[in-house]
């Protein structure tokens, strides 16, 4: 239930947070802040910190030191975790118990539970109601634990990973689902390895590396952050003399067309043009997300 006006309320908030386990620092004075009606996409590394920033505002573990807020409320507090929804990587349910019985046992923890009918439409679920969890396919079940996170009305969904396992078609459903829940005035907190689910749903990213936000903005934003380039054009130059050329960074075929990587989009235009004049359907585009994830990394490491 967003602020009726277009303003940014914060809905959960991370201040100079630290934690560590043993000897390694999980977090490092880490700060974060989610939003009134924003997908925000965390990206990092394995180990970077991404699922002790969440597990926090869960309440499933404790800070060391610094701020942690769930609706200005101590993440504990019953009243703030009843708004929100939560899909984890991995989840243990119990395998008798039938879909339908998993998501009114699910539902009657909150005060607003979701008409049936909607939820399993919105799940892609309606076909799985009457059968027992534990007789589901990997891909079935992620679905059943989507729609356990969004049993309810709530403010906040937090998805970790949630696409995982899912094929091109269930994964699109789930995005389509997202962009619904949003218009309602849900905000989410995705964690994904999928960099293009990332730049195709969020409208603000955050980057962590080592415990600390390196990058944070829109996916814009991030990609404008590094200088890669890739090329894309029909050509009949060969690979192997491309990647020969000074400032290349990756050459490969995208179907007919050849693409190029670098950080001198310039000069290696220019080559292509001098060195074959039937090029055509020349394009030049700024790195992706993905590529701005991994040069932004490789700087931090």
């Amino acid at each position: 239930m967003c602020d009726s006006q277009n303003t940014i309320t914060t809905l959960a908030r991370l201040e100079n947070v630290g934690k560590r386990y043993g000897n390694v620092t999980a977090l490092n004075g880490l700060n974060l802040s989610v939003n009134t009606g924003e997908i925000l996409a965390l990206l990092g590394p394995n180990g970077a910190g991404k699922t002790t920033a969440v597990s926090l505002l869960l309440n499933l573990i404790e800070a060391d030191s610094g701020k942690v807020s769930l609706f200005d409320q101590d993440p504990q507090e019953l009243s703030a975790r009843q708004r929100i929804g939560v899909m984890l990587q991995s989840a243990e349910l119990p395998e008798t118990l039938r879909v339908s019985e998993l998501i009114e046992l699910t539902q009657s923890y909150y005060p607003l539970p979701r008409d049936l009918k909607e939820l399993a439409e919105m799940a892609a679920i309606t076909d799985l109601l009457k059968r027992p969890y534990g007789k589901l396919s990997g891909g079935q079940q992620r679905r059943v634990q989507f729609a356990m996170a969004i049993c309810a009305k709530v403010e906040i969904l937090f998805l970790d990973e949630p696409t995982v396992g899912l094929d091109i078609e269930a994964r699109e459903a789930m995005w389509v689902s997202l962009r619904k829940l949003v218009a309602e005035g849900c905000s989410i907190v995705l964690t994904t390895h999928y960099l293009e689910e990332a730049e195709a749903l969020a409208n603000r990213v955050i980057v962590i590396a080592q415990g600390s936000v390196i990058a944070e903005g829109s996916v814009e934003s991030i990609r404008s952050r590094v200088a890669m380039r890739r090329i894309r054009c029909v050509s009949s130059l060969n690979i192997t003399d491309i990647k020969q050329w000074p400032n290349i960074d990756s050459v490969g075929y995208d179907g007919e067309y050849l693409t190029i990587q670098t950080m001198d989009v310039e000069s290696v235009t220019r080559r292509l043009l001098s060195e074959d004049h039937a090029l055509q359907q020349l394009e030049i585009k700024r790195a992706g997300l993905a590529e701005a994830f991994v040069e932004l990394t490789k700087e931090q490491a």
